[in-house]
């Protein structure tokens, strides 16, 4: 689920590769088969093997079809899948794209309802309009906070921060032993967001969970006071020296790196961090929620999943029959939880049944997500009814990093409501 700006380089001989590589021929048969082109992104838990064997265990289920994988160039999905869109070569099946920025077009099928209430835990995860897109196979917590259990002993600091003053103190605590409190890959606009992503989504959100919903009715905006007084803890993070001075130099790879060799106490980030926890130092490693004032647990959870159709696949059926193998193949669910952090979400299954190896943080995370607690949509990472309108994550990122070296917190807020008007037009 990580979005990453589009990288330029290179994307028209990507495109002509895809040419290449898709079925080419409009009628989609190749010795009998049905040639369906899939949109998948690698990563370094997510390499070209994992989609490779993930697509061989789902075609072995999905007779009559042949699968031509198309690598997009960043992480960044949607933007891509919307140049292939612009070129006419949009894939029959999209992996982990944002649904919203599609369907007003009327580029998605939704998968089969039935179906989806039969095998998720919770079907109506990323339902967008009623319907759902993409199977919400997993979840995640975004962001959790992970911390270095041995530099919080160093610094004097006996337990995990509960609320935002004992946070703030034990920021001071650590900045005081010469210890950087706060890590942030602040190069890459996603992970520079991150802190803002956990203070809107407990101080907005957790008091109401609906305000992205009376944010489209205009009900509220960025620029109102609450929201100001919220992202001004951001700012005091900043002006307190709580993050390294040259944090928005730091790549988000870096930035993981640098967190788990002990270069900074604390780390912000998505619950797929914790497919990078290093297994021989896991036991070093703990997390908690990002703190609200009051210390009320609130939870930032996204509902997320495996592909989208489309609706102008050269088989809808057998596209769907493809999702639905891949969505529910637990080799693919293994290697998503121990390598991307993934936390499942399919019903009748425990962590035991996909036979993984995870870490105690791992655990202690993942029992957020069956608690009955407080849980909100995370801002800007949501796929469902609570998703931002098209270009506005950008904006949201563009604002977290100006944010780091300017304090008009109003201004940048007015000019999230600004692009949010012209996005949502």
């Amino acid at each position: 689920m990580i979005r990453k700006p589009l990288l330029a380089a290179g994307v028209a001989g990507l495109l002509a590769l895809t040419a290449a590589c898709g079925s080419g021929d409009g009628g989609g048969k190749e010795s009998g088969e049905t040639a369906l082109t899939y949109l998948v992104f690698e990563t370094p838990s997510l390499d070209a093997k994992f989609w490779d064997d993930s697509i061989t265990a789902a075609t072995t289920q999905t007779p009559g079809v042949k699968i031509n994988k198309i690598v997009a160039p960043s992480t960044d999905r949607d933007g891509y899948a919307k140049q292939l869109q612009q070129s006419g070569q949009f894939p029959d099946l999209l992996q982990s794209i944002t649904p919203s920025n599609f369907v007003g077009a009327g580029l998605l099928k939704p998968y089969d309802k039935t179906w989806i209430d039969a095998n998720f835990l919770l079907p109506s995860a990323n339902s967008l309009k009623g319907e759902v897109y993409i199977p919400p196979t997993n979840s995640q917590i975004v962001p959790q906070v992970y911390y270095n259990k041995k530099l919080f002993t160093d610094a004097g600091i006996t337990t995990a921060p509960k609320n935002w003053q004992e946070f703030l103190d034990a920021c001071a605590k650590l900045k005081a032993k010469g210890i950087n409190p706060i890590e942030l890959g602040g190069a890459d606009p996603f992970a520079a967001s991150m802190p803002l992503v956990g203070i809107i989504s407990a101080d907005i959100l957790g008091k109401n969970k609906n305000w992205l919903q009376d944010r489209y009715a205009d009900k509220v905006k960025f620029a109102d006071a609450d929201m100001v007084t919220a992202v001004n803890k951001y700012r005091t993070l900043v002006t307190s020296g709580y993050f390294d001075k040259g944090a928005l130099g730091v790549k988000y790879a870096d930035s993981i790196t640098r967190f788990t060799t002990g270069k900074s106490a604390m780390y912000p980030m998505g619950s797929w961090f914790l497919g990078s926890v290093p297994k021989d130092t896991a036991d070093n490693f703990g997390s908690f929620p990002w703190p609200t004032d009051s210390g009320d647990v609130v939870v930032p959870f996204v509902g997320g999943g495996s592909m989208a159709i489309s609706a102008k696949a050269k088989d809808t059926a057998l596209a769907e029959k493809f999702g639905q193998a891949w969505s529910l193949n637990p080799a693919n669910l293994k290697a998503l939880i121990e390598t991307d952090g993934a936390f499942p979400m399919i019903k009748g299954k425990t962590l035991e049944d996909y036979n993984v190896t995870v870490t105690k943080v791992f655990e202690e995370s993942y029992a957020y997500v069956g608690q009955d607690n407080n849980k909100v949509s995370a801002i800007g990472w949501a796929t469902n009814d609570d998703a931002l309108p098209a270009g506005l994550n950008d904006a949201f990122y563009a604002a977290a990093q100006a944010l780091f070296t300017k304090d008009d917190v109003a201004g940048e807020l007015k000019k999230l409501d600004e692009a949010w008007k012209t996005a949502a037009q």
